[in-house]
């Protein structure tokens, strides 16, 4: 069997006890390494400041060879906050308004791939499958290419992919397009995502969609594909199951006693709706007097790039925003909104979800959205709480049972609130087993297994 080698911008290195870090990805990828044995290459975090980065860092945990790299200060700014974070991702994110394109920014992206390149070659082996991941590390096959590499390269790219008005509005956009072509097999979360990959090609003139999933472009003969990334869905309910033994969610319990809880996790992000959510929410209290004092909205968001000066304004916003709702209509004995901008641990979240009567999932435009996946998969089977869930989530197009809404619509989003905290139980598990069932199946083994089977076969 052919060693695997995962690339990502960051790589997620295993506890000190051996196990995989927390989080569904991370432990998809190393059950693949350890079946398979291998390599996992990325960006270490840390910059060298001015110097050249120090050699890569080798680590071994069994089967598995963790390499990672420093970059310089300089690759930092143009490579991850420039071009990947302020143009690459509001782009995919449909957000032309926010999208800073500057040539030295870009010359950096695909300075800092070529580097990457450079460091993983001498590591590889004639017969290794290599996996790319994400829209950091587009040009990589390219470059790998370009130095004479003939392995099979996949590429999975874990955010939206933009219809080809939206994409065009980018400089670089036919540079990024032949980026993909050289990779064996491109990987979209849905089937949305791979239709306006090959409508963008067809539109630009420069490749055809052919038979049986494949692409040609830029004289290249491809394969792409979706591939809807998972959890590891048992093992998030079993997490879900145990947290009411943890101190935290007692105390949760105990203080939203008498009332119904509606949760909302979201990085802190433009891309996340928050804003639009929390109109949504003042709007189903002023609209349902009789669910004054017997709610309570809990938003769970982590800081997300905080050097990225239009993250550190939304903080400020959505703080600002909840103050003045609770302001407005809380009084001595209920605070309607409660809002933690800090990560909270998974199995503690399992326990918040379980707790939860609504699930507010409402991203303004999202390529998966793995929290509407874990509050399904959290819920008590006997008593599921409903899912609220944007039409413009990737998680839409499989979680059939959800409420969808459009986030724009704020009285709508404030309808389906109060449809959910007023359903039926047996329609909620109706709902919610139509879920369950598909997410059993659709796991994040399942994702992983079925990327790298057609990755072989491409």
């Amino acid at each position: 069997m052919s060693r695997l080698v995962v690339v990502s911008n960051r790589v997620t290195l295993p506890q000190k006890s051996g196990d995989a870090p927390a989080g569904g990805l991370a432990v998809a990828l190393q059950a693949a390494l350890e079946e398979r044995g291998g390599i996992w290459m990325g960006w270490s975090g840390k910059s060298s400041g001015a110097g050249e980065p120090a050699p890569l860092s080798l680590q071994e945990h069994g089967n598995i060879t963790y390499a990672l790299t420093d970059l310089t200060k300089t690759d930092v700014e143009e490579y991850y906050h420039g071009f990947a974070n302020r143009v690459l991702w509001p782009i995919c994110h449909y957000r032309l308004d926010l999208a800073e394109y500057g040539r030295k920014e870009m010359a950096g992206y695909f300075r800092v791939n070529r580097f990457f390149a450079h460091r993983l070659a001498p590591l590889l082996e004639e017969d290794d499958i290599i996996w790319v991941h994400d829209y950091h590390l587009i040009p990589l096959a390219a470059e790998l290419r370009q130095m004479g590499l003939k392995n099979r390269i996949g590429f999975f790219l874990h955010i939206p992919w933009p219809p080809a008005d939206v994409l065009f509005t980018m400089p670089v956009h036919e540079e990024i397009m032949r980026g993909l072509s050289h990779y064996d097999l491109v990987g979209f979360q849905t089937d949305h995502d791979l239709d306006n990959f090959g409508g963008g090609l067809v539109r630009e003139g420069i490749g055809e969609r052919l038979s049986e999933g494949k692409f040609t472009s830029y004289g290249r003969t491809f394969k792409g594909g979706f591939y809807s990334i998972g959890i590891e869905t048992a093992a998030f309910a079993e997490f879900a199951r145990n947290a009411a033994n943890n101190a935290i969610v007692r105390k949760a319990r105990q203080s939203v006693e008498g009332r119904d809880l509606i949760i909302g996790v979201d990085r802190l992000d433009y891309s996340k709706g928050i804003t639009q959510r929390i109109d949504a929410f003042e709007h189903f209290i002023k609209s349902n007097p009789g669910h004054h004092n017997r709610v309570t909205y809990l938003q769970i968001t982590p800081k997300s790039r905080s050097e990225v000066p239009e993250y550190e304004q939304m903080q400020r916003m959505v703080a600002e925003q909840a103050g003045r709702v609770n302001g407005a209509i809380g009084t001595v004995d209920w605070v309607p909104i409660r809002y933690i901008n800090r990560s909270i641990g998974r199995p503690v979240l399992a326990g918040l979800y379980r707790l939860a009567r609504i699930g507010l999932v409402t991203p303004l435009r999202d390529g998966m959205n793995l929290v509407a996946k874990e509050y399904v998969a959290a819920q008590d089977p006997e008593n599921p709480g409903v899912l609220v869930l944007s039409r413009f989530a990737g998680a839409a197009r499989e979680l059939r049972g959800a409420l969808l809404v459009n986030p724009y619509d704020i009285e709508g989003t404030a309808n389906a609130i109060a449809r959910g905290i007023n359903m039926p139980l047996e329609e909620r598990k109706e709902r919610w087993g139509r879920m369950m069932e598909h997410l059993l199946e659709h796991d994040v083994t399942r994702w992983c297994d079925d990327f790298l089977k057609d990755l072989t076969a491409a």
